[in-house]
């Protein structure tokens, strides 16, 4: 199947498709005589993994090493599979705090704000306007994501 007839069976657009490939998450697929790629349902199968992998907002790093584990011919049983999964359990657990807190941040300058006032007067902007600039975090896999650093409001609630 060509790449078209791909995303649409996966819902997965052909731009991802083809990142995926240059990412080594989907492997390269033949080539016809008229040098277009030519999917097989083994990547119907491995792009489902990785769209399903997406969806319990695991990184790439973690899919490599899903993958790397079951093409592992050194891996004897789950134990390390299970292990990358229970990472990703205690990180999820602690962005859920992190964006928890970050809700209740936001929500107390909401409240703040109890009249209707100008735009260019209203104290929601002003008040995040006031934070502290907002700089990359770390992942629990060590890497730097875009997601933001928890911002410091408690200058700005005082």
């Amino acid at each position: 199947m060509k790449i078209g007839q791909l995303s649409e069976l996966t819902g997965v657009s052909t731009e991802t498709i083809r990142y995926y490939e240059k990412q080594k998450l989907l492997p390269m697929p033949a080539r016809l005589a008229n040098n277009y790629r030519s999917y097989d349902q083994s990547h119907v199968e491995r792009l489902t993994f990785i769209k399903n992998c997406r969806a319990f907002d695991m990184t790439h790093e973690e899919i490599h090493q899903l993958l790397d584990e079951v093409n592992s011919p050194s891996t004897k049983d789950c134990s390390p599979i299970n292990y990358i999964i229970q990472q990703h359990v205690l990180h999820l657990e602690a962005r859920i705090e992190e964006l928890m807190d970050l809700k209740a941040r936001l929500t107390a300058i909401e409240q703040r704000c109890r009249r209707v006032h100008a735009a260019d007067r209203c104290t929601i902007i002003e008040d995040i306007a006031k934070l502290e600039a907002i700089v990359p975090r770390t992942t629990h896999l060590n890497s730097t994501m875009h997601k933001k650093k928890e911002p410091k409001l408690l200058k700005v609630l005082d």
